[in-house]
């Protein structure tokens, strides 16, 4: 007796989900095969058995695409982050906090290599990342700043800096919504640079 066993039927949402991931898994792949300015939609149609312009349902552009991965890989990182800095159990030692974060960053940058380097290498040309990256983007410079308004809140002395040119304060006036409390901008300087 021979039983037919099917595999349950993937709603219209479930199949445009998964292929989503597939592309952008082998976008991924891509990335570390050729690098980002490479980055074929074409290529990676044929590598998941779709045709170049079912792709495009999925991302309207090389350009879309690059986007999501850039997302994906800053919300992953955002999230070793955050993970790391939420594991110190003192919370008053920022100094522990601000080690935690970055040893997250490196280790991150280090299984991911191919995806920090389409975050903070070379730019890929004729890309502009879009204004939708950006909250995404935040998350690891809002450690940075969550660290500065402790520090600030805590009284912590500030180690000698240089002073903070008109052009890098006028910088600063889209970080200051984001700040909870009143952070000096030498304070703010010193924390992103790090």
């Amino acid at each position: 007796m021979c039983h037919d066993v099917r595999m349950p039927r993937l709603s219209r949402a479930e199949n445009r989900a998964e292929q989503t991931r597939a592309i952008r898994a082998r976008a991924r792949a891509q990335l570390a095969e050729v690098g980002p300015a490479a980055l074929s939609v074409r290529q990676i149609a044929r590598d998941v058995g779709l045709v170049s312009s079912a792709v495009y349902r999925y991302f309207p552009s090389r350009d879309d695409l690059l986007t999501a991965l850039i997302v994906e890989a800053y919300d992953e990182l955002g999230e070793a982050v955050e993970q790391a800095e939420a594991a110190v159990r003192r919370r008053a030692d920022l100094a522990q906090r601000f080690l935690s974060v970055c040893n997250a960053i490196r280790g991150w940058a280090r299984a991911n290599p191919h995806e920090y380097a389409l975050l903070y290498g070379s730019p890929v040309p004729g890309y502009a990342a879009p204004d939708t990256t950006t909250t995404s983007a935040g998350r690891i410079t809002g450690a940075f700043l969550r660290l500065a308004q402790e520090s600030q809140a805590a009284g912590d002395p500030l180690a000698t800096t240089r002073p903070v040119p008109p052009k890098e304060r006028k910088a600063l006036e889209g970080v200051y919504p984001a700040l909870d409390i009143a952070v000096s901008d030498e304070r703010i300087v010193r924390w992103l640079m790090a």
